[in-house]
C-alpha cells in the first residue's frame, strides 16, 4: 500500500451527475443559482456542471438554453473551476460529428466558462478524442483524458495501464478512471489506481457510482494507494446510482494526511438545500435507492437507470424493467463488449429495451446499432456476433477508419439549414447536436410556439429556491357551446394569451385561432381503406423523418420512415415492394404501437 501525505481534491457532481443519475437530469438552473455563492466558498478542486445529458435535456424537457445555463453560473461562481463532461467525437450528441462542429463546440464552451475536460469515448478508442483533446489544449484549458472502466472478458487492468500510458502521451493533464457503472471492487480498485500511478507522472482521478454499494471500500482503497481526485455529491443527492456522500469523505479524512480542508459546517448547508430542491422533482426520481449487485451483471451506468424508467414509464412498460436489465448483458456480448457509457449505454439500453417490447430479439434494430456494429462509432473491443452482424451489414464491410475522418465538414451546411432561425453561433451548434429538438426550443423561445411549463412542485422548495410563480387564467367561452361542438376558451399563462379550444368526445376539431393558439393533438392516424399493405408502427416514440412520398415505388426492405424513440432512430422498412399510396402521419407527431404509418399498394 502506498502511503500518501498530499490532500485529497474533490469534485462534486451535484450540477451534473449527481441530478442525471437520480432525477433523470431535470435540475433547473433556477434551483442551482440561489446556492451557487456557497459552492464557491467550499473550496472544491471542481464542480461538474455541464455535459452529459445536461445539455440534451435544457432543450428538450427544461425550456433552458445550456449555453445561458453555464454562463450564468459562471458569473455566480467565479472562482471554483468548472468541469464538464464531453463525449470526445460524440460532442454531447449521440452521433459523430465533424471536426469542424468539434472544434468550435469546445471554443465555444471554453467561452462560456469551462475550465477542465473531461474527455472520454465509449469504445477507448482515443482515435475519437483526439480533436476535442487538442482543441481544448489549444484554449489553455485542463484535459482529463478519460478510461471508460468496464469488465469483460477482453478488459483488464494491463489493458488500462496501456490506456493510461496513450492517453498521457496524447497530451492529458490529468487521467480520469470513469467507473460510470459502479463495476469496480475493493481490490481492482487499488491494483488499478496504483498501476496507473506508477506507470504515468499524472494525477489520477477516480470517478465511481454508488449502485452496487462497494463505493466506500473502493474510494478508501483509492485513497490508501495515492489517488488525488475523487467525483463525490452532496449527500442529499448522493449514493444510489449517485456518487458517494461528499460529506463523509471529508468527515472521514478530517485529521489525516490526507484531509480535504473542505468546511463540513459549510457543506451541510448546502445538503440542507438541495435536499429541499430535490423534492421539486419527486415525479423523475428513480426507484432505485438503495443496493443492487446485480448490476455487477447488467452493467448499467447510474446516469442510465433513472432514464430508462422514465422512458419504460413513457411506454406504458416500466413493469418490464426486469427483462430489459437481463436483456443488456446479452446484447452487449452480441455487439462485441462495448463499454456501457454514454452513447453506447444508450444503443445496448434501447436496444435490449426493443428486444424485449417486440418479443423476438433484433426483430427492430436502431440506427444506432447498426452503425455501431459497423464500426461508424470506432473500434469494438471484442468480435461481433456473427449472426448480428450478418443482419445489419447488409453485406457492406466494417470500416477501420477513425470514423471522422468519412464526415464532411458540417458547419456550412448548419448555417444553411438552420438560417435565420438562429440568434448566434451558440445556437447553430445547438442545431447541429439536435435540429428538430432546437428547432422547437428556438420556437417555444421567440414565442412562436406555446411553452409547456415543466411540472415542478414549487411550494416544496426553499425560500429562495422557489421559481417565480406560475399564473393562469381561464375565461368564458368566447361564443356558447351547443353539446357535442367545440368551443373555444382564451387562457392567459404567465402573460402570454393563448386560444384554446375544448373539443367533447367525438367532436370534429375546427382550426385552431389564428394568434397564439394551441392546435389540438393530432388525431390518431387511421389505415387507408383497401390497402395491400399497412406499415405500423413497431413501438411507441415520435416521427423523426418521412423517407418517401405518396406515389414513390419501393422495395422489400426499405427504410421509409424513421422514428425517434428512447433518444434513439428507429428505421421502420416495408416488407414488400409496392407503391406508397397513402401515408397517415407527419414527421413529429407521436405515434403508439401498432398505429398505421402508411400504406402499399
Amino acid at each position: 500500500m502506498t502511503t500518501a501525505t498530499h490532500p485529497l481534491k474533490i469534485t462534486d457532481t451535484i450540477l451534473r451527475d449527481a441530478h442525471q443519475s437520480l432525477l433523470a437530469t431535470r435540475m433547473r438552473t433556477e434551483d442551482m443559482l440561489p446556492i451557487a455563492s456557497k459552492l464557491d466558498r467550499v473550496g472544491y478542486f471542481s464542480l461538474e456542471m455541464w455535459g452529459g445529458a445536461t445539455f440534451d435535456s435544457c432543450l428538450r424537457f427544461l425550456n433552458e438554453d445550456p449555453w445561458e445555463r453555464s454562463r450564468k453560473l459562471k458569473i455566480a461562481m467565479p472562482r471554483t473551476p468548472f468541469q464538464m463532461l464531453l463525449r470526445g467525437q460524440n460532442l454531447v450528441g449521440y452521433r459523430h460529428y465533424a471536426d469542424d462542429i468539434v472544434e468550435r463546440f469546445v471554443k465555444k464552451s471554453v467561452d462560456v466558462g469551462i475550465d477542465i475536460f473531461r474527455i472520454f469515448d465509449a469504445l477507448n478508442d482515443f482515435r475519437n478524442i483526439k480533436t476535442a483533446l487538442n482543441t481544448a489544449k489549444k484554449c489553455g484549458k485542463i484535459v482529463e483524458g478519460t478510461i471508460s472502466y468496464t469488465v469483460s472478458p477482453v478488459h483488464d487492468v494491463p489493458l488500462y495501464i496501456k490506456m493510461a500510458r496513450q492517453l498521457e502521451d496524447m497530451g492529458s493533464d490529468i487521467i480520469c478512471i470513469k467507473d460510470m457503472a459502479g463495476l469496480l471492487t475493493p481490490q481492482i480498485t487499488g491494483e488499478l489506481v496504483r498501476e496507473v500511478k506508477n506507470n504515468v507522472k499524472l494525477p489520477v482521478h477516480l470517478h465511481t457510482h454508488a449502485t452496487t454499494g462497494l463505493v466506500g471500500m473502493n474510494l478508501q482503497k483509492a485513497i490508501d494507494e495515492g489517488v488525488d481526485i475523487i467525483d463525490t455529491a452532496i449527500s442529499s443527492l448522493s449514493m444510489g446510482t449517485s456518487q458517494y456522500a461528499t460529506e463523509c469523505v471529508v468527515a472521514g479524512l478530517k485529521g489525516t494526511s490526507r484531509d480535504t480542508g473542505l468546511d463540513l459546517h459549510l457543506l451541510e448547508e448546502i445538503a440542507d438545500y438541495f435536499r429541499e430542491v430535490k423534492k421539486n422533482y419527486a415525479e423523475f426520481e428513480s426507484d432505485f435507492r438503495g443496493v443492487d449487485v446485480k448490476i455487477l451483471e447488467s452493467q448499467i451506468p447510474g446516469g442510465m437507470i433513472s432514464n430508462m424508467e422514465n422512458q419504460l414509464r413513457e411506454q406504458n412498460a416500466l413493469d418490464r424493467l426486469e427483462e430489459v436489465l437481463k436483456e443488456v448483458p446479452r446484447v452487449r456480448k452480441d455487439m462485441g463488449y462495448p463499454p456501457l457509457v454514454t452513447p453506447t449505454s444508450q444503443i445496448v439500453g434501447s436496444q435490449a429495451t426493443l428486444n424485449v417490447l417486440t418479443g423476438e430479439r433484433y426483430k427492430i434494430v436502431t440506427k444506432e446499432t447498426r452503425e455501431c456494429v459497423m464500426g461508424k462509432y470506432g473500434k469494438l473491443p471484442a468480435p461481433i456476433d456473427e449472426e448480428l452482424l450478418a443482419k445489419v451489414s447488409e453485406n457492406q464491410k466494417v470500416i477501420d477508419c477513425r470514423p471522422a475522418d468519412l464526415l464532411e465538414p458540417e458547419w456550412e451546411k448548419v448555417v444553411k439549414e438552420c438560417g435565420d432561425q438562429a440568434k448566434s453561433d451558440e445556437d447553430f451548434l445547438s442545431y447541429a447536436l439536435f435540429p428538430k429538438v432546437a428547432i422547437n426550443f428556438f420556437a417555444r423561445r421567440d414565442g412562436l410556439a406555446p411553452v409547456e411549463e415543466p411540472k415542478v412542485k414549487a411550494e416544496s422548495a426553499p425560500a429562495a429556491a422557489k421559481p417565480a410563480a406560475s399564473t393562469a387564467a381561464l375565461t368564458a367561452p368566447t361564443a356558447p357551446a351547443t353539446p357535442g361542438q367545440a368551443a373555444t376558451y382564451t387562457v392567459r399563462v404567465n402573460g402570454k394569451t393563448y386560444a384554446v379550444e375544448v373539443i367533447p368526445a367525438g367532436a370534429v376539431a375546427t382550426a385552431p385561432a389564428a394568434t397564439g393558439s394551441v392546435p389540438s393533438p393530432a388525431p390518431a392516424p387511421v389505415a387507408a381503406a383497401g390497402a395491400r399493405e399497412t406499415l405500423t408502427a413497431p413501438l411507441p416514440g415520435s416521427i423523426f423523418a418521412i423517407k418517401c412520398k405518396v406515389g414513390d415505388p419501393v422495395n422489400e426492405g426499405d427504410a421509409v420512415i424513421i422514428m425517434e424513440a428512447m433518444k434513439m432512430e428507429t428505421e421502420v422498412r416495408v416488407h414488400s415492394s409496392g407503391t406508397v399510396s397513402a401515408i397517415m402521419v407527419k414527421e413529429g407527431v407521436n405515434v403508439s404501437t401498432g398505429d398505421p404509418l402508411l400504406s402499399l399498394d
